[in-house]
């Protein structure tokens, strides 16, 4: 099947305040925010009409611009309305969606404060991040070459476009070689996450996280750890070394377009998809997709 570029398709896109035709969603090239990386994003999952978590999405995506020195024109709930606006003109159920803000053409170079704030969210469908088929057995992870930058020197606590240049390197050299994506560590030698999602670890049934002191606490990294917390399973947010990765028995990935993915292989260290894997990914499917396990328990 031939991938239809993102230009070209059709549908509705909202920029600016209002909704235009999918291909007139465009920025100049001398856009800010495409040389300078002045730019923000959100991924966003919406399941039988409802976008999961649409709120605390649209104020990280705030907050991020925040962080990189701009002021959204959109209040929160402006973006929230907008984001459900987006789903319905295009008519989707279940589906990803995408806000973005960036500085716009008004000037070039470094310093750029009187470029325009551009917001724009669009939506499709799309389905599962990883193959379906290796939910069985888990997918495979590289081990990354470049690491998650020190807070001190990038703005770590936001969702800027800039920070995923690395991972983008690391999950195309992962593809490559076979993977399905790379483990990052941070820069003191510490597991991090993978190029998208965060990561757990099962040892003795306890869950293991990392920190996150220099990447993103994600949105479906609470959620799952607040499913797991229910279930009564102990979780431990620490610092863990790559070596520790030998004694853990279970290992998945959590993210918006991830959700909760098995991990089967890091490198030279192996997991089995075990029962508490599968019980929080059956859980936050129950939770994103509420009539559906309402419907299957009756």
């Amino acid at each position: 099947m031939a991938l239809v570029p993102y230009d070209q398709r059709d549908g509705a896109i909202w920029m600016n305040g209002e909704l235009i035709p999918w291909g007139d969603a465009k920025l100049h090239v001398l856009s800010h925010g495409l040389h300078y990386a002045s730019c923000v994003f959100e991924g966003e999952r919406a399941y039988n009409g409802e976008i999961f978590k649409l709120t605390e999405h649209s104020e990280r995506l705030a907050e991020s611009a925040r962080v990189l020195g701009f002021e959204l024109p959109y209040s929160v709930e402006e973006i929230d309305q907008a984001c459900r606006d987006v789903l319905k003109a295009n008519d989707l159920v279940d589906a990803y969606v995408r806000p973005v803000a960036w500085r716009g053409s008004e000037q070039m170079g470094v310093s750029a404060q009187q470029t325009r704030i551009n917001v724009a969210i669009a939506a499709w469908d799309w389905g599962k991040y990883f193959d379906p088929a290796a939910m069985e057995t888990g997918i495979r992870l590289a081990m990354a070459e470049y690491c998650r930058p020190d807070p001190r020197t990038a703005p770590a606590k936001s969702k800027a476009s800039g920070l995923y240049m690395i991972c983008t390197l690391e999950k195309h050299k992962a593809e490559a070689a076979g993977y399905a994506d790379a483990l990052m560590l941070d820069w003191r030698g510490r597991v991090a996450e993978a190029t998208g999602a965060n990561i757990f670890f099962l040892k003795d049934g306890v869950l293991h996280t990392p920190t996150p002191d220099c990447f993103l606490d994600g949105i479906t990294r609470r959620t799952v750890m607040d499913l797991a917390r229910k279930r009564g399973i102990e979780i431990v947010e620490r610092v863990i070394m790559p070596e520790e990765m030998e004694g853990f028995e279970e290992c998945f990935l959590t993210g918006t377009a991830a959700e909760v993915t098995p991990v089967g292989e890091i490198g030279p260290y192996s997991f089995h998809v075990g029962e508490v894997t599968r019980t929080l990914m059956a859980d936050y499917s129950a939770l994103v997709r509420p009539a559906e396990a309402l419907a299957q328990a009756g």
